[in-house]
């Protein structure tokens, strides 16, 4: 007699779509989807209620512009929480911009209220230097994609399909 093993993987896709809203303007990104297969426990880190995948996955977005226009990201999908979007029922992902660059100068992000790299729900990053919106006509970050899910997400009877979709939008916020 042949004994039933429970199938512990859990298969993850994060859709990340790209959208310019700026006319004058073309938005890419490296990978439009971020597939990551089958993930086994030993991958994700545990310990807390929330645990971590332990490969946060790099894509490479690029805006250009035909003329020179303030840079402002804001990330459109299901908000999990205040600081991330829904990934499945219960997870959810963030998104950081890192090492962005406008017209080759290095820039920092600000928000209404921060001054980081997170892709907040509901929120817009401004390119900034010196606390000054900077204009430019292309655009270069890197965007790190971390998924957490609950502590018992892997333990499914089953391969599970968890996903969580959005669209980076290019604001052309009025500049001085």
């Amino acid at each position: 007699m042949f004994a039933k093993h429970r199938n512990l993987w859990l298969l993850l896709v994060a859709l990340v779509t790209t959208q310019a809203q700026a006319e004058n303007c073309r938005m890419t990104l490296s990978e439009p989807r971020v597939d990551y297969g089958v993930i086994r426990p030993a991958q994700a880190s545990s310990g807390r209620a929330l645990m971590t995948l332990d490969t946060p996955r790099t894509l490479h977005l690029s805006v250009l512009c035909a003329d020179p226009s303030a840079m402002a990201l804001r990330f459109s999908s299901v908000a999990a929480d205040a600081q991330g979007f829904q990934f499945g029922r219960q997870g959810r992902f963030t998104l950081n911009l890192r090492q962005a660059q406008v017209d080759g100068r290095p820039v920092s992000w600000q928000s209404d209220d921060t001054s980081s790299g997170q892709l907040l729900p509901g929120r817009t990053l401004y390119a900034s230097a010196s606390g000054t919106l900077v204009m430019g006509r292309r655009l270069t970050a890197q965007v790190e994609v971390t998924v957490q899910l609950p502590a018992n997400a892997l333990a499914v009877p089953r391969e599970t399909l968890l996903e969580g979709h959005g669209q980076f939008e290019l604001v052309s916020p009025a500049v001085p």
